[in-house]
């Protein structure tokens, strides 16, 4: 068993859990939230270290990713739990419970994701960050093999645990839920102030990209779109933001998403932003593209999966020669 970092030991054997904003007390014998985490005899232990639980190749745009590196594929992995509880969660029976994986030591991760030829490994479908000891070994031996990390994640860390593992991080996406303290304290269970700081002190160590979710009636009016987006355009209009088309799922019986939502937080978006997407929805091409924010030179086309570069050159628009942000 490897032992839990960032803890701090309380009366009768209790641990305070300081990796997230949650502060989890975890009494002797019971798991934190995340429940990877779980408190023995007074020390506190990642039981969740190596145990995955999913792994698979995917497009990179599936992450998604459209500024770093398209059209490359991407060793994806897993471990269980989360330390959030989204009633809408696509992966509940993964990230909502305990699930006997397989053990895969960081060494041997790696080994696997250079067999496949990949240069990349994505840490993704739950919450990666509750995996952090295995995030930290991991990482580390990956980069010295010239393997780049990503993080799919809810930015749910405290602010030095987070400083850690930046190094050792090329990529995140991050989702921002919603804009609205309300939302994340009494629908989902967390801290939104976390999550703007964890997006404010990534973006100048690494490539990131943002998720937001439309739940109908939940954060969908145009006044929280509109909050949303300013305060990504006042840390970089460069940042792509996908608005993502939600589902009825796990707890949520909600409907879907209306196509009208989406394409209006897209226009809402375009007014403030470089870069807007969105995901989930098919049968049109809006949102799909990439195009030069100076001169409407269309620069990536998508579909689906399928990525063609067709109008840049050395990360440059070959039309007007405008410097693009994106890693390639």
């Amino acid at each position: 068993m490897v032992e839990a970092r960032y803890y701090k030991k309380l009366e009768d054997n209790k641990i305070e859990c300081l990796l997230c904003p949650n502060y989890c007390i975890v009494s002797e014998n019971k798991y934190g939230r995340c429940l990877g985490r779980k408190n023995i005899s007074g020390k506190f232990y990642a039981l969740n270290y190596g145990e995955v639980v999913s792994y698979a190749l995917d497009p990179m745009e599936k992450k998604p990713l459209y500024h770093f590196y398209p059209g490359k594929e991407i060793f994806s992995v897993a471990t269980y739990g989360c330390n959030l509880l989204c009633p809408f969660c696509q992966n509940w029976e993964i990230s909502q419970n305990r699930v006997k994986g397989i053990y895969l030591s960081p060494e041997d991760l790696v080994k696997i994701v250079e067999r496949e030829g990949c240069q990349f490994i994505a840490y993704t479908y739950t919450e990666p960050l509750i995996w952090f000891e295995y995030l930290l070994d991991a990482m580390k031996l990956a980069k010295e093999k010239n393997i780049k990390n990503v993080l799919v994640t809810n930015g749910m860390i405290n602010e030095e645990p987070l400083r850690e593992l930046l190094p050792y991080i090329s990529a995140m996406n991050i989702d921002l839920k919603s804009i609205k303290e309300d939302f994340y304290k009494n629908f989902i269970k967390g801290d939104l102030k976390t999550v703007l700081r964890t997006i404010e002190i990534s973006k100048d160590f690494c490539h990131i990209e943002i998720t937001n979710l439309l739940i109908p009636t939940k954060n969908d009016t145009e006044e929280e779109i509109k909050e949303l987006v300013l305060f990504l355009s006042n840390l970089k209009k460069s940042i792509p933001l996908h608005f993502s088309r939600y589902f009825p799922h796990y707890k949520c019986s909600f409907p879907p998403t209306p196509i009208e939502t989406l394409i209006k937080a897209y226009e809402i978006a375009k007014k403030e932003l470089y870069y807007v997407y969105l995901g989930n929805v098919f049968g049109f091409q809006l949102g799909k593209d990439t195009f030069c924010p100076d001169c409407n030179n269309l620069l990536i086309e998508r579909n689906y999966y399928y990525v063609k570069i067709i109008g840049l050159e050395d990360k440059k628009c070959n039309k007007c020669k405008r410097e693009i942000e994106i890693i390639l």
